[in-house]
């Protein structure tokens, strides 16, 4: 079966594109929503301008919708993006890396019921620390780009998930209930290697710059 890829660069939407191919569906394309608003309730939007890099690295075609990030209003760019994967590519349904947000997963299945596509969410209700264990498993290569909680500040950003990241944030997680996985928004990640990748994606560090303040920090690059 022929499906398309809700694709933010970050690690919930790689693994489970990741566990869809392992399934033996057909990934034929990737669709990202370019967010300016940077709170966005539904779209991931650190590192965003880099995904192109990571299509490539999978050899699978990327679609990039551009929306202003309104509420309730970017869900009509997402939907433009699904359409144009289905008339483009035939996609008989849509793989997400939703995990517990009712939010993010109730409004996709809206618009897949719409538009006569299947919702497959392989992530839906894991317990967060059992994602990150997987993330370790499958040897995936993936990094910090962005905080937002209390416990938290610029020294996180460019950390890597392994099993002494699981250890920092199991304390957070015990001293201010943030949930281990990111799923709050606590943080933003971004995927430099896994096992669907041809390539490390890889960044001079002279073109990485920080910005932020207090608790709200992510990487930005020139």
């Amino acid at each position: 079966m022929k499906l398309g890829l809700l694709f933010s660069g970050g690690k919930d939407s790689t693994l489970a594109g990741y566990l869809a191919i392992k399934q033996g569906y057909n990934l034929c394309c990737l669709i990202s929503i370019d967010s300016e608003n940077k709170d966005s309730y539904m779209f991931h939007t650190p590192f965003i301008n880099q995904i192109s890099k990571q299509a490539d690295s999978m050899n699978i075609p990327l679609i990039i919708q551009k929306t202003k990030g309104e509420k309730e209003n970017e869900l009509i760019d997402l939907e433009k993006a699904i359409k144009k994967a289905k008339k483009e590519y035939g996609i008989k349904g849509i793989v997400t890396g939703a995990v517990e947000s009712v939010y993010q997963a109730s409004r996709i299945q809206n618009i897949c019921n719409k538009l006569g596509l299947w919702c497959f969410n392989p992530l839906w209700q894991k317990p967060q620390i059992e994602i990150l264990k997987m993330i370790i498993k499958e040897k995936f290569e993936v990094i910090i780009v962005g905080v937002a909680a209390e416990g938290f500040n610029k020294t996180w950003l460019g950390k890597k998930i392994d099993n002494n990241f699981i250890k920092e944030v199991m304390k957070l997680n015990k001293k201010y209930a943030i949930n281990v996985a990111g799923e709050g928004g606590e943080f933003e990640s971004f995927v430099l290697n896994c096992p669907i990748f041809k390539k490390r994606i890889r960044f001079n560090k002279k073109e990485v710059n920080l910005s932020g303040q207090g608790k709200n920090w992510r990487l930005v690059l020139k």
